[in-house]
């Protein structure tokens, strides 16, 4: 017996309901794999919770005659290295590039990855804070009981000595924590 209209119009119904809730439930597993490569980004381009922007090219204007203190701090998570900044700390002239010094040892047998996070201290200072070169863009490999040196060129612009929220800062703080890179497959 063929079916009639009413569970005809029911199971079309029901087949709409199974197809929206799917891809709903689709659409929520892409986005909690979005979510933190996207969060990742939007820190990066805003500076927001003291992501430090990555700067394409160093300034070419002049810098202005403020001075304000950086300071350095370095953490290790989970791998047998020694990390540190070659300087506690560097007076520098907002808009001018300054680059600082930081060296890691693999104090084990073997060679081992990781990868740098990084942010800066006061956060609303980090959307005028840039870096142009530094090591905590890619994994690092270190051999063992090999130590590196590893340069970070940065400059912070100009704005800084502008904005209401920032202009009374007389020092940051960068702050870098290697972690072990996931391996991969």
């Amino acid at each position: 017996m063929p079916p009639s209209g009413t569970s005809k119009r029911r199971l079309s119904r029901n087949a709409v309901l199974g197809f929206t809730a799917g891809g709903v439930a689709l659409a929520m597993v892409g986005a909690a794999y979005a979510a933190v490569p996207l969060y990742k980004t939007f820190c990066q381009l805003t500076g927001f919770d003291g992501t430090v922007r990555r700067g394409e090219a160093l300034p070419t204007a002049a810098a202005l005659d403020h001075k304000l203190t950086v300071r350095f701090d370095t953490n290790v998570r989970d791998l047998p290295w020694t990390f540190r900044a070659l300087q506690k700390s560097q007076q520098v002239q907002i808009g001018a590039p300054s680059i600082a010094f930081f060296e890691v040892t693999n104090t084990s047998d073997k060679p081992i990855t990781g990868r740098a996070t990084y942010n800066l201290v006061p956060e609303t200072a980090a959307s005028y804070f840039l870096k142009t070169q530094c090591f905590c863009f890619d994994d690092q490999t270190i051999q063992p009981g090999a130590t590196i040196k590893f340069p970070v060129v940065y400059y912070v612009e100009k704005e800084f000595a502008t904005d209401a929220e920032t202009r009374n800062f007389q020092e940051l703080t960068l702050s870098y924590t290697f972690f072990p890179t996931p391996k991969k497959g």
